[in-house]
């Protein structure tokens, strides 16, 4: 078994050098090549350092004997009957009714409670692991920042899974107010629901009449204004508050998420508004309430040391309250630990983190214990707000691959006509003979750019233009220039399950075939969604590389389906997602580990949205739309005539059966129904 080397870029072997390399992995220069001596040594674990699934994937995902990807639903203590194999879940979720399966339509996410139920219990005990050792005076109790993902049964499963360590829910909105209050209302009595986000009469009135019943509410100030709001309505109300503030920190991180701190972050009080906060606290004889300092450095902070210094940061403007007499007892550190997307550990370019879920606890605890102890302040009960850390491992979003598109070239029979074709281009044929692969690139573009003048000009025809650019690409691909790479058309919007790899985030998450690792890939892919939009392409994937290694595929409609995940993408995907051409969300299932003959059971299924359905999301409505349509199709009928009532009255029906399927499928392609291989 070789190491897995988990490096910054490419992918890798080291400790075997009998082993293929990436450069095996890839086409080959003619597609008649075979790789049957390395394929016949290919196995899944060489396909799991391939795709880097150990380094990002673990303890949850591996690639198993049978060359699918297994999900071990308990981490590092699931057992080996426990495994979940994720083709099984897939087929059983797609497969048609009458095969036993569910009947749901690709695209399909796949979420796993178990996976959730577990990171919420890492994250407690890191910070138990981390209060203990230190020795550490108080106790962590976190929240779960329900923008990440609103899902009920996600926030459910978060309140029932945390209530045995008062694992609360912070809330951004009146909606999420609302949403968190009803999902508390079986939780922990006292888990925080902190309230965070501008904040209006109405806003303030929910998170007080959250007091009143009986919730553990915190109303954290973002905004100087809002204590106006917070005093005037908690007399009103007759209910006295808990207050938090939100500091903004000197510290912040220098990548793309440190626009959103420091001190010109969009959230928080500087210094002097805080003193002022105080002054009207204890003006109004309400100095007591204020019992939370809550900050953000940032998402996805890199490392434990930018940690380390905003924390202690923090810890100290805690203290400064203390003295200024304020009743403090809880520092919320707010959201940032970050999780491995590219497995590098190298906390570079907004893609992953040095640290783990220990290393970041041991860092929060010992800072705040650290600044508290020099200022003889009793230690605070400490909160973070780590949505990303919870939610991502636990969902997987599957698509098909319904084709993929081989770049062509013309093919010369002979070195003659080669040289025929390069009449007047001299120096790009001498260029070619010689090899010189610098040279044969300037001329080729400069080549190009003379036909394209001349066709414009009128002077070639487009079969002259096509003969040209095909052997342009000929050339390149004698002197080693050109892009072997395949276009994958994939049944899916990446601006719909995907909306922060399209964004300014620039997200990259780790796309792996969910099957077929026990083969070595004979391609290279990018891939092309489903939507009318040059921007709807992924051609960026972790390890900075420009393309992934794929499996071939059969035309569309062919023999079997080549299934991909992505994976990761639990936070903020469903709930940023809109309908880009209209393409909805995807269908969904939740799965529980079984002890069951399949080790894992369908404990609820939801379709996709419907054609009527993302129409009725923009104010359209599908029942009257069907019925214009139907309504046009007779007046067409009738006008057309010819006396054949029957065979129109059998084209109306047909036409009527049309729409009605239309309305009522998912908006994605309804492939063939063909085998998982």
């Amino acid at each position: 078994m070789p190491a897995i080397a988990c490096v910054d870029t490419g992918y890798v072997f080291s400790g075997d050098s009998s082993l293929p390399t990436a450069a095996d992995v890839f086409i080959p220069t003619s597609p008649t090549s075979t790789f049957s001596d390395i394929s016949s040594r290919w196995n899944p674990s060489l396909s799991a350092s391939l795709y880097r699934i150990d380094c990002w994937g673990a303890p949850y995902f591996t690639a198993n004997s049978s060359g699918n990807i297994s999900v071990r639903p308990h981490g590092s203590d699931t057992l080996p009957h426990q495994d979940i194999d994720l083709l099984d879940v897939v087929k059983n979720a797609t497969d048609p009714k009458p095969s036993g399966g569910l009947g749901l339509q690709f695209p399909l996410i796949v979420r796993f409670p178990d996976v959730l139920k577990n990171r919420l219990e890492c994250l407690q005990s890191a910070f138990d692991s981390a209060v203990k050792s230190q020795g550490y005076g108080s106790h962590y109790q976190g929240v779960y920042p329900v923008k990440c993902n609103q899902d009920r049964f996600i926030v459910e499963d978060i309140v029932n899974f945390g209530s045995s360590f008062r694992f609360g829910l912070e809330a951004g909105s009146k909606p999420e107010i609302l949403l968190a209050m009803s999902c508390l209302c079986k939780g922990n009595p006292d888990a925080f629901l902190v309230c965070n986000g501008f904040k209006d009469s109405e806003y303030v009135s929910l998170a007080l009449l959250g007091r009143k019943l009986a919730f553990n509410t915190v109303i954290v100030l973002e905004q100087e204004h809002e204590l106006d709001l917070v005093i005037d309505l908690s007399q009103k109300m007759n209910v006295r508050p808990v207050i938090g503030l939100r500091a903004k920190l000197r510290t912040k991180q220098t990548n793309h998420y440190g626009s959103n701190s420091g001190e010109n972050g969009k959230f928080g009080l500087t210094s002097s508004q805080i003193v002022r906060v105080v002054t009207k606290l204890r003006e109004s004889g309400m100095l007591d309430c204020l019992q939370l300092l809550h900050f953000h450095i940032g998402s996805m902070i890199p490392s434990t040391s930018l940690l380390s210094d905003g924390v202690s940061e923090a810890a100290l403007i805690y203290c400064e309250l203390v003295r200024l007499g304020a009743h403090m007892r809880v520092i919320d550190v707010g959201g940032g630990l970050g999780i491995d997307y590219d497995g590098s550990k190298s906390g570079e370019a907004d893609q992953s983190v040095t640290y783990t879920l220990e290393e970041y606890a041991e860092a929060v605890v010992s800072s705040i214990r650290y600044v508290c102890d020099r200022r003889s302040v009793k230690h605070p009960v400490i909160c973070s707000e780590s949505g990303r850390a919870t939610v991502s491992h636990h969902s997987v979003l599957i698509f098909e691959a319904a084709s993929s598109v081989k770049p062509t070239a013309h093919q010369p029979s002979a070195a003659d006509d080669i040289q025929f074709l390069l009449e007047g281009e001299e120096d790009l044929y001498a260029a070619v003979m010689r090899g010189d692969q610098e040279k044969s690139l300037l001329y080729v573009e400069q080549l190009k750019q003379r036909c394209v003048e001349g066709f414009k000009d009128g002077i070639l025809s487009i079969e002259q233009l096509g003969s040209i650019d095909g052997l342009c690409e000929w050339v390149l691909k004698a002197i080693g220039g050109s892009d072997a790479v395949q276009t994958y058309n994939i049944n899916l919007s990446i601006f719909t399950s995907a909306p922060d790899h399209w964004g300014t985030v620039g997200q990259l998450f780790p796309i792996v075939p969910i099957h077929r690792l026990d083969q070595k890939p004979g391609a290279r892919g990018i891939l092309s969604d489903l939507t009318c939009d040059s921007d709807g392409k992924i051609v960026k994937f972790i390890g900075g590389e420009s393309s992934l290694p794929l499996h071939e595929i059969d035309s569309y409609g062919g023999g079997g389906r080549y299934l991909l995940g992505i994976f990761l993408g639990g936070a903020y995907e469903e709930s940023m997602g809109g309908v880009h051409n209209l393409f909805g969300g995807p269908s969904v299932v939740r799965v529980s580990q079984s002890d069951g003959p399949h080790s894992f059971v369908v404990t609820r299924a939801v379709p996709g949205q419907s054609s009527s359905d993302v129409l009725r999301a923009v104010q359209h409505e599908p029942e009257l739309m069907i019925q214009t349509l139907k309504h046009r199709a007779e007046e067409v009928m009738h006008t057309k005539g010819g006396g054949q009532e029957d065979e129109d009255e059998n084209e109306y029906k047909n036409v009527a059966a049309c729409l009605d399927r239309s309305f009522h499928n998912m908006p994605y392609l309804a492939t063939e129904e063909g085998i998982i291989e």
